[in-house]
């Protein structure tokens, strides 16, 4: 079968070839409703513009790059969608790569979109080796980091204030009575884990209550890790009455781990999770969490690295979010019998 050409979709669309190209590169006096009339013929007669022969003029090639943990998160497979869905309304393609949060794969990845001549990347993923990303700001390809930032690193980002975060889930705990609390944190290099976890000892310190530092575990993440880390604190004599858990999947391991012990939550263990993905409000009991506002991240994100586009020297904003609690079913006040032998 024969590959249809721009002169296929010029002729269908009853324009000239240069149209099309000026359609397809956002260039020219074309109106929006000939510019989506363009669209559909090239939909409909499939025709796909060489991106590679784009790249090599120097054009765009309306492609961007997501790195992003783990596309099975919950909280990373709804910010791909959102990435998608406003790239697909400005006419562009995502690449999403799943890192693991390991170096090896985000250099690996980074190789990939370069060679697919990109035009963008969005960075959601940790990242340990940071003299990498500092080679790849410096080849002038515009970059946004997502729920992450890197020390020295001059590129626009948007993350939620991570610390308070912390501190909200303290707060909440300590105000329900718990003094005997244990954190399951995310691998210790990622940025947003390490500044929950600080936000959280910091409100115990102002409250005159401290965490033991082998109360608090480092887990991968992922819910079977959770439970695992989960399970090791509930066996211990003095087990914690709560548990804050830097994302939700690790909460929700914690719930398990909770359930296969025998330990009622909230009425013995109070749970409470980091994200407020779609998963804590399906969980039995449903989950208390720390809320990210991640609607509003995605469109800013987007915002910044479409409009980095034409203007690569313009001054990176760092732009910080309020996390919000978003109390449900999975904390409570502490045992009795452990109020009164704390006091």
């Amino acid at each position: 079968m024969k590959a249809t050409t721009i002169y296929d979709v010029a002729k269908e669309a009853g324009v000239s070839i240069a149209s099309v190209s000026n359609a397809i590169n956002g260039k020219g006096k074309i109106g929006k409703k000939k510019r989506d009339e363009i669209f559909k013929v090239m939909e409909r007669l499939q025709y796909k513009p060489s991106v590679i022969a784009s790249a090599l003029m120097g054009k765009k090639t309306y492609t961007l790059g997501l790195l992003i943990p783990d596309v099975s998160n919950p909280f990373f497979s709804e910010i791909a969608r959102s990435v998608e869905d406003l790239a697909h309304q400005a006419g562009y393609s995502v690449i999403t790569c799943s890192t693991d949060n390991k170096d090896e794969r985000v250099e690996k990845y980074i190789r990939l979109l370069e060679q697919k001549s990109i035009d963008g990347i969005i960075i959601g993923t940790g990242v340990e080796n940071t003299d990498m990303l500092m080679q790849l700001a410096g080849k002038s390809l515009p970059i946004v980091m997502f729920a992450r930032e890197v020390s020295g690193l001059s590129v626009h980002s948007v993350l939620t204030d991570d610390f308070k975060g912390g501190t909200f889930a303290a707060g909440h705990l300590l105000a329900l009575g718990h003094r005997q609390v244990a954190v399951l944190s995310e691998n210790f290099k990622v940025s947003s884990s390490v500044e929950r976890v600080k936000g959280f000892k910091f409100a115990l310190f102002e409250a005159g209550a401290a965490i033991e530092e082998d109360y608090i575990l480092s887990c991968e993440s992922s819910i079977a890790d959770g439970k695992r880390a989960a399970g090791e604190l509930l066996r211990r004599d003095n087990r914690p009455t709560a548990l804050f858990c830097c994302n939700d999947l690790l909460a929700i391991g914690a719930l398990q781990a909770a359930r296969e012990a025998g330990v009622a939550v909230p009425e013995e263990l109070s749970v409470i999770g980091f994200d407020n993905t779609i998963l804590s409000t399906v969980t039995t009991p449903a989950l208390t969490t720390i809320a990210q506002p991640m609607e509003q991240m995605v469109k800013l994100v987007f915002e910044l690295l479409i409009g980095n586009l034409g203007d690569r020297d313009s001054t990176k904003q760092r732009i910080v979010m309020q996390p919000e609690l978003v109390q449900r079913e999975s904390t409570a006040r502490p045992p009795k019998e452990v109020t009164q032998k704390v006091k």
